[in-house]
């Protein structure tokens, strides 16, 4: 619930952040130049500022975006779960505010005290390998499994195994993204998404709700990813690849860096080899990630212990004995040779195959589907 002062502050920064053209940069520089708070600003109290400028500050000013900021409230009062906080909130990351133009106000949906939990990102390629996602989510879990949160950008390919390793541990898991809070990108991982704040975990967003995905929003949303983590764990990412990008933000910021090594031929691991080049920390297990960081941490269990528990907390036991989840293999299974080996018909299939994919079960490659280890 908000008080009469936190509506004051929050509605002002919600004010600010909708003038076009000005960057939370340019904000919090003029604030502080002028020694102003974002309520005096937005209320117009200009008292010991020169006329020149106050007309410069009316100008911009008059360009608050009521319609946006109005519908932000709105989708704030629309559920216990929605949160938005402001730049000075006590509950806003601190070390978000290390970056030279850090969100003036973040919306959320699900936990908000997730926030506050000890994260290290891992991050790679959308159209990663299967031993890459096996790997992530493995080293997601086990990481997970220590009271470490993992974050991510709940994208397709590393992002959402990720966020499945995590969501079998004991850590928090939370997801930025680039688009609205109220958005879901890609649709595949709507499931995924519903987990994450079942589990007490946030989606974590700096862009207003109905805002859909664009391209330039994930370099933005990378560098929150960056700065919200004491380290980056690269799986798998081309020399080309946006993935660089979170990992060099990171390094600007002075935290680990961290990649898994690969076979030279293979251009997935090329963006690795050249941050190893760089200095990145070469990882084969967890551990080398938690002696690098000064985190309390419990003991990591086990990868035969995590299967076990996993399966005692989700319905794995009835799925296994699937004649559809039957029908797929380890490597690519045509639909035709799933449909002849349930004996079902393709409607039913491919919707069974689509709640599969949505649950972690399989994923969709060329010429078919191919069942995810350990399912």
């Amino acid at each position: 619930m908000l008080t009469p002062d936190s509506h004051s502050q929050l509605y002002s920064y919600l004010a600010l952040a909708s003038v076009p053209g000005m960057s939370p940069a340019k904000w919090l520089a003029l604030m502080s130049e002028l020694s102003i708070t974002a309520s005096n600003l937005v209320a117009r109290n200009f008292q010991g500022i020169d006329a020149p400028l106050c007309k410069t500050l009316n100008t911009l000013l008059d360009n608050i975006d009521q319609r946006k900021v109005e519908n932000a409230m709105t989708w704030l009062e629309q559920s216990p779960l929605h949160h938005i906080i402001c730049y000075e909130s006590k509950r806003f990351p601190t070390m978000l505010k290390q970056l030279t133009s850090p969100p003036l106000v973040l919306f959320i949906s699900g936990n908000i005290n997730a926030l506050s939990e000890n994260y290290v990102a891992i991050v790679g390629s959308r159209r990663a390998s299967l031993s890459g996602l096996e790997l992530a989510e493995r080293m997601a879990c086990q990481l997970s499994q220590t009271g470490v949160g993992i974050i991510s950008g709940l994208a397709a390919g590393i992002d959402a195994a990720a966020h499945r390793g995590a969501l079998k541990g004991k850590g928090a898991t939370v997801a930025i993204v680039g688009t609205g809070p109220d958005k879901i990108y890609p649709r595949r991982n709507q499931y995924l998404h519903g987990q994450i704040i079942d589990r007490d975990g946030a989606i974590v967003s700096e862009f207003w709700p109905g805002t859909p995905p664009r391209a330039q929003h994930f370099p933005r949303r990378n560098r929150i990813i960056a700065a919200m983590s004491h380290g980056t764990l690269v799986v798998e990412a081309t020399i080309k690849s946006g993935t660089l990008i979170t990992a060099n933000m990171a390094a600007n910021l002075g935290r680990d860096v961290f990649a898994i090594p690969g076979c030279i031929d293979n251009p997935l691991t090329q963006g690795c080899h050249h941050l190893l080049k760089q200095g990145a920390i070469l990882v084969t297990n967890v551990q080398d990630i938690l002696v690098e960081l000064d985190f309390p941490v419990q003991k990591v269990q086990s990868g035969e212990d995590v299967a076990v528990k996993s399966e005692q907390k989700t319905h794995g036991e009835s799925l296994a004995t699937d004649k559809i989840l039957a029908s797929v293999n380890h490597d690519v299974t045509s639909v035709d040779i799933i449909c002849e080996r349930s004996n079902l018909p393709v409607s039913q299939v491919l919707a069974t195959l689509l709640q599969y994919e949505l649950r972690g079960l399989v994923t969709t490659v060329p010429g078919g589907y191919v069942k995810l280890r350990g399912k």
